[in-house]
């Protein structure tokens, strides 16, 4: 690895330190209340779903409306087990749980990619909300998962902390993912599949291979909501909850990482703070995404990234335009002047040299130039 990227990736994380370090002054001085501390968990949690599903919509192009049934995989697999350890506030457990929850999310990726990736376009997409109906209906068929009443008795052992750092690690390993020789082939797909095969790419092994990772971290996003709800309905897995990640894939900016972590957190907290509005709410809502899909079409940052190199590069660019113009010697402004005479400026002079150089007498200097190499034509 280059030293300037791993400088670049070590500035990251102590950003991300940081931004926790501030949270944590913050939420352990008391500073704001215990609602605002849970809803902060949720978005963090919802933060992780809607950057899985940027990897298998965004990067890989497919459309998944099924992203709620891998959520809901993960969600009841990491409660069935750590209900039947009966050790609540085992962090070991939870997180062993947690992996569980994702690799069962995982298997199922791949059980519905294999022949959903025969489909194309809007036909996958029917798939995959297939896929989430029918495992809403499992969950409301199988005894072990509460049959028809919600499952409950789950301890609830996910913090702030822990939601977090599950974040924090998702985007890195999607990040890098991406920028490596695996992840141009993803992007190769998205960009033209038939073109991809054609130079030797193996497009399904691949397409497996995102698709089932974001599964994967929608498994554990299922798990750490269930462990931070207590709760699970099947109902709350639907597909609706399907389209609020996409509207939270295409708000952020289909391809950024961060910017559906900021659309996550975004679409999260504003329902909540409109809720002195109970009346306007839903329509306060709506307009706010109507506007800025308006207005900004490619999402809030497009396919950037929010790093350190991109916020140098705003604050060198605002420097830049709010500085004046200067001379280029000692940093002194130029000052406009007019009706100033051109004799011994700069251009006289060049128009000297090129007399002297081309033997023409002075006087008018346009008129014999222009002789002289009409001369030599």
């Amino acid at each position: 690895m280059p030293k300037s990227k791993f400088k670049s990736y070590l500035i990251n994380l102590a950003a991300a330190a940081c931004v926790y370090l501030v949270f944590y002054l913050i939420f352990s001085n008391g500073l704001v209340s215990r609602t605002f501390i849970d809803l902060f968990t949720l978005c963090c949690i919802f933060s992780i779903a809607a950057v899985s599903l940027n990897l298998s919509t965004g990067l890989l192009g497919e459309l998944n409306l099924g992203h709620a049934g891998f959520m809901s995989v993960g969600a009841y697999t990491s409660a069935l087990i750590t209900l039947s350890a009966d050790s609540p506030g085992n962090i070991p457990i939870l997180f062993v749980s947690l992996i569980a929850g994702g690799l069962m999310a995982a298997l199922s990726g791949i059980v519905v990619g294999i022949p959903a990736f025969r489909l194309r376009g809007d036909y996958l997409a029917i798939t995959t909300l297939a896929f989430g109906e029918i495992v809403k209906v499992i969950m409301r068929s199988m005894k072990i998962t509460g049959g028809g009443q919600p499952l409950t008795g789950i301890s609830l052992d996910t913090t702030y902390t822990m939601g977090y750092w599950v974040l924090i690690i998702t985007i890195i390993v999607i990040y890098t993912l991406i920028r490596s020789s695996h992840g141009r082939a993803i992007l190769s797909i998205r960009e033209d599949d038939i073109a991809s095969e054609a130079c030797g790419v193996a497009v399904t092994r691949y397409k497996l291979i995102a698709f089932s990772l974001s599964a994967f971290f929608a498994g554990v996003a299922g798990g750490l909501y269930a462990h931070y709800q207590g709760v699970l309905e099947p109902s709350f897995f639907d597909y609706n909850q399907s389209i609020n990640f996409m509207v939270m894939v295409v708000l952020g900016g289909i391809g950024s990482l961060t910017g559906s972590v900021i659309s996550a957190f975004f679409l999260t907290l504003l329902p909540e703070l409109l809720r002195g509005l109970a009346a306007y709410r839903t329509l306060i809502y709506s307009a706010v995404l109507i506007l800025l899909m308006l207005y900004r079409p490619e999402g809030l940052l497009g396919q950037k990234e929010l790093s350190q190199r991109v916020i140098g590069n705003l604050f060198r660019r605002v420097k830049r335009e709010e500085s004046p113009p200067s001379s280029g010697v000692g940093g002194s402004s130029v000052t406009p002047q007019e009706n100033i005479p051109v004799s011994g400026s700069a251009e006289r002079k060049a128009d000297s040299d090129l007399r002297e150089r081309t033997g023409t007498s002075s006087g008018t200097p346009e008129e014999p130039l222009e002789r002289k190499w009409k001369g030599r034509r």
